[in-house]
């Protein structure tokens, strides 16, 4: 199986960028496989019975 790469922009605060560069450093690892792994371990919606996609108007009301 090909899997392509997509790209994903994000912007966080500088204090965060610079939090994220230090742990990915120190864990020698890059910024983008720590994102990687923190989205490995979200839960499958085939597996979490309970998933459930908000809304947009679901999102604006919280």
């Amino acid at each position: 199986m090909v899997m392509t790469k997509k790209g994903l922009n994000l912007r966080i605060t500088e204090r965060r960028l610079n939090k994220l560069r230090l742990y990915a450093a120190s864990k020698e690892k890059t910024m983008t496989q720590l994102v990687e792994d923190w989205i490995d371990r979200l839960p499958s919606p085939e597996i979490d019975a309970e998933f459930k996609h908000p809304s947009r108007t679901d999102l604006r009301s919280t």
